[in-house]
């Protein structure tokens, strides 16, 4: 059998990886004496690898965070508040299949999102669907649907994925909807589906973004049974480097 044949065969096969490959492993073969058996085993681990890189690629696309981190990337000394090992403990994949909670919560530039994102990373990686969005984001794309059903098939990407990362609550004046919304998300996920929640503002001012006291003390509740709340202190990463000047203070009188 002629290689323009083998290639065609490949690509109805759909084998990308060993059609790119296979005529250096060929002539690999040939040099090194190689068996059959080696030979198929070394070509077909090369396209399992390909398709989980692959796989792994497009879930972490799926997963849509705003940039890359890990946990290793975190300066855990600028935070003694919070313990290396506890969150380590969070990149386990028993932290997805508990459905467990995390809620971060401190001042913009603590590294809230980057904790989010490096936990959502390791539970992509471990074969979890994870999503992370906006609240704002998910508020506007809620309020802009015609359609109950538009609404629900939106919100159930949210309501069904392993892991759900709901970045920046509190950060923009509270719509009407955002209390029963995050509570119908929290809900159908509770005991079920990890979340974890970055806010700018305490669990105690949770009534205001709800606009509803009831409603937030039961959605914290929901959270809280199965979670921990970290709260973050020190002084923005975004500006440690900066010298904000103050501002002029009166010039003293003439003599």
């Amino acid at each position: 059998m002629d290689l323009e044949r083998i290639e065609e065969l490949l690509r109805r096969l759909r084998l990308p990886r060993i059609r790119e490959i296979y005529t250096s492993w060929l002539d690999r073969c040939s040099r090194e004496e190689t068996s059959l058996t080696q030979f198929l085993g070394g070509l077909l681990e090369e396209e399992v690898a390909s398709r989980e890189e692959s796989h792994l690629r497009a879930a972490l696309r799926n997963a849509n965070f705003p940039f890359d981190r890990t946990l290793e990337q975190f300066d855990f000394e600028r935070h003694p508040e919070l313990r290396r090992q506890v969150f380590q403990s969070y990149l386990d994949p028993s932290f997805a299949r508990e459905g467990r909670s995390v809620v971060l919560i401190g001042p913009p530039g603590l590294g809230k999102t980057h904790l989010a994102v490096a936990i959502g990373t390791q539970m992509v990686q471990c074969g979890f669907d994870v999503r992370c969005v906006r609240v704002q984001t998910l508020m506007n794309r809620v309020a802009a649907f015609d359609s109950a059903r538009e609404r629900e098939r939106y919100l159930g990407t949210f309501k069904r994925c392993d892991v759900l990362v709901l970045d920046e609550l509190g950060y923009l004046l509270p719509e009407p909807e955002t209390g029963p919304v995050l509570y119908e998300l929290i809900a159908d996920r509770y005991e079920k589906r990890a979340t974890i929640i970055t806010s700018n503002k305490s669990l105690t001012e949770w009534g205001k973004i709800a606009q509803d006291s009831a409603l937030a003390s039961a959605l914290v509740d929901r959270l809280m049974h199965h979670g921990e709340v970290y709260y973050l202190k020190g002084q923005s990463y975004r500006l440690k480097d900066k010298k904000i000047a103050e501002a002029p203070g009166p010039s003293p009188p003439e003599e």
